[in-house]
């Protein structure tokens, strides 16, 4: 079995940990939220016989540094998240990569791709729709499944507070309260998002990467459009069939609007796709980044 090598690297006085291991083409695998690189668990040893994986977490998750939020949440756009990613695949001497991505880390893909176009082959993404997108539809049935995206961005210092006043209990019932509960979770993996949920400065960091979303990337997103900019490297985007984002958006129709080349589907599972559904997420990672060992 592939062995997998931690690393930390820094940016800006912020500490970016995750693990490399495998052989191949580049992969950058992104997690979501509340979790940490270990989501990728169930499918990074076999995608690690075909490439070389680099497994990061965010800032302000995991063992990743938690810099002080601004006024402007700049600190935690998404932005500054792409240009994280950058600094850890040029430290291990990758200027072009493909990604593989979750709910947050999908987000800071998306900017990836938008800022740096040249650096990203192409990007597999798990259930998510553009951010820009899902706060300009955001329905009653998205707003009661999601409600950790309204509650997050409340003003310091409430929500940050009520997390941290008990963050087992926050990772639990965020996690547990989707389409499988808790079932999908090995034991000591969750233990490992407790750990980091625990860690002085995540509560904070959630919210700000929340508010950023809410904020700053929408200005970016915004750009975006107005320039007329979509992206070009190839996307291929998955979701869970029985998570909220399949049910309350039409989700290739949206990435349509974002970028050229788009391909998925839904997937029989809900929004943990790279823990509820690892062989399902495998068989597409072969499939759509195979290319990147051909060139």
């Amino acid at each position: 079995m592939t062995q997998f090598t931690p690393f930390d690297v820094q940016r800006d006085g912020v500490v970016l940990h995750g693990r490399i291991g495998g052989s191949g083409a580049p992969l950058l695998l992104l997690h979501g939220h509340p979790q940490t690189h270990v989501i990728w668990h169930r499918v990074a040893p076999a995608l690690a016989e075909r490439f070389t994986v680099v497994a990061m977490d965010l800032r302000g998750y995991g063992d990743s540094g938690r810099p002080a939020d601004d006024a402007n949440h700049v600190a935690y756009s998404k932005r500054e998240m792409a240009l994280d990613a950058m600094a850890v695949m040029a430290h291990h001497g990758f200027s072009r990569f493909g990604v593989l991505a979750h709910d947050r880390g999908a987000r800071v893909a998306h900017r990836l791709a938008a800022d740096h176009g040249e650096a990203v082959d192409r990007m597999l993404l798990l259930d998510i729709a553009p951010t820009l997108s899902m706060y300009a539809n955001t329905s009653e049935a998205f707003a009661r499944a999601y409600w950790h995206w309204f509650f997050l961005i409340q003003p310091p210092p409430l929500p940050e507070a009520l997390i941290a006043s008990d963050p087992v209990r926050y990772v639990r019932s965020v996690m547990g309260g989707r389409h499988a509960g808790l079932a999908p979770f090995a034991q000591e993996v969750m233990a490992e998002y407790e750990r980091c949920i625990g860690i002085d400065g995540t509560a904070e960091s959630i919210c700000a990467d929340y508010r950023a979303s809410a904020t700053i990337d929408l200005v970016h997103d915004r750009e975006d459009v107005a320039a007329g900019r979509k992206l070009a490297s190839p996307l291929r985007v998955l979701w869970g069939e029985h998570g909220a984002v399949g049910k309350c958006f039409g989700v290739l129709a949206l990435w349509r609007e974002v970028a050229h080349h788009v391909s998925g589907h839904s997937i029989p599972c809900g929004h943990y796709v790279p823990e509820e559904a690892p062989d399902a997420v495998l068989a597409e990672a072969f499939d759509f980044f195979s290319p990147l060992n051909k060139t």
